[in-house]
């Protein structure tokens, strides 16, 4: 017999609990696992292919990690450097970007940037703010990040926990199958395949959207000879993730710098723009659709709650998790809203008449 409803939503009550506790109390500590479970997630498929084309579970999870090794040494001695020092460079850059953008607007609107106007003030600090506080975020980041101890976890835990998290994973949720209350397995493993679907056409077709289009953005940016475009595009595919934000920042970058770039060459300033109206085409109508489908069911406007939510709670660790904890939230809810109308509560005796 099926425990009760209310014994059942106070034991999932308790494991929801417990996971957010564990997500509060324990943070970074569990950020190298979250990434190394991230990276086995979106390598799985990978894996499964190269087992059916004939390779064993160590022989193939041995082969992407050896592939991922040979991409992790060439982005370090070639792609990286190119991005901090454009990095750097834009920092430094950002005072004497403002300040023309001050000179312009004072040649043109006088009245606007007179000695008491907020905007001449606002202009005059942007520029300062930035340096600073880029600089301090640059230096946050790369002393935080490649320091000695993070390093180590970075470099040495991520890796390791991916390998045998990839190796097992078939394994793992095997297990976890068999550790299902008997009486809700179905309904549970078709949560879970609903779950890993959302997930499946969202994370590792997201990723798979960032990594095209930020290449993409790079690659014609620099050939356009934009400065800083390198890092300009990573921007721009890096945060493509999430909805409108992606194209917006990104587009307004590097329009902003073209113009500052190539004022009077309209042709150039116009190749930028056109870079970025090519990329959101193809992403629309040709990347997207390959590589997240049509419909993943999460709501930009819902990812963008969840993102900020847990951002805001958990820290950095609380976005990693935001878009599969969106997910499963979301599938649970069109489950419980699925429930509400075949229920006696929605159809009332109407229901059991028609019935």
């Amino acid at each position: 017999m099926a425990l009760p409803i209310r014994h059942q939503a106070t034991y999932w009550g308790i494991a929801a609990g417990v996971f957010f506790a564990a997500l509060w109390g324990l943070g970074n500590v569990i950020l190298p696992f979250l990434v190394g479970g991230a990276i086995a997630y979106f390598l799985d498929p990978v894996a499964d292919r190269l087992e059916r084309a004939g390779l064993s579970r160590s022989a193939a999870t041995s082969v992407i990690s050896v592939a991922a090794l040979l991409i992790f040494i060439l982005l370090s001695l070639l792609i990286v450097p190119m991005l901090v020092r454009q990095l750097v460079g834009l920092v430094n850059a950002a005072p004497t970007i403002f300040g023309e953008l001050q000179g312009f607007l004072t040649a043109k609107f006088p009245s606007l940037m007179d000695e008491q106007s907020a905007l001449r003030d606002a202009l005059n600090g942007i520029g300062k703010t930035i340096q600073a506080r880029g600089g301090e975020l640059a230096q946050g980041l790369l002393t935080s990040a490649l320091s000695v101890i993070n390093a180590i976890v970075f470099i040495v835990v991520v890796p390791v926990v991916a390998f045998y998290l990839l190796l097992d994973w078939d394994n793992m949720v095997a297990k976890i199958d068999s550790w299902l209350p008997r009486d809700h397995r179905d309904t549970i493993r078709t949560i879970a395949r609903d779950i890993d679907r959302v997930l499946a056409g969202f994370v590792r077709g997201q990723v798979s959207v960032c990594m095209a289009l930020g290449t993409f953005y790079a690659v014609a940016l620099m050939l356009a000879g934009l400065d800083f475009g390198l890092i300009v595009g990573a921007i721009a595919g890096l945060i493509t993730f999430i909805p409108y934000v992606g194209a917006l920042i990104g587009g307004a970058l590097a329009i902003g710098l073209a113009l500052f770039q190539f004022w009077g060459d309209w042709l150039s300033i116009g190749i930028i723009a056109a870079i970025f109206a090519a990329g959101q085409f193809l992403e629309g109508n040709v990347i997207t659709p390959r590589f997240v489908g049509k419909s993943v069911g999460l709501h930009p406007v819902w990812l963008l709650f969840a993102l900020s939510a847990f951002g805001t709670v958990f820290g950095f660790v609380g976005m990693l998790v935001a878009v599969p904890v969106a997910a499963a939230i979301g599938v649970l809810a069109r489950f419980g809203v699925g429930q509400y109308l075949s229920s006696r509560l929605y159809t009332g005796l109407a229901g059991r008449d028609e019935e």
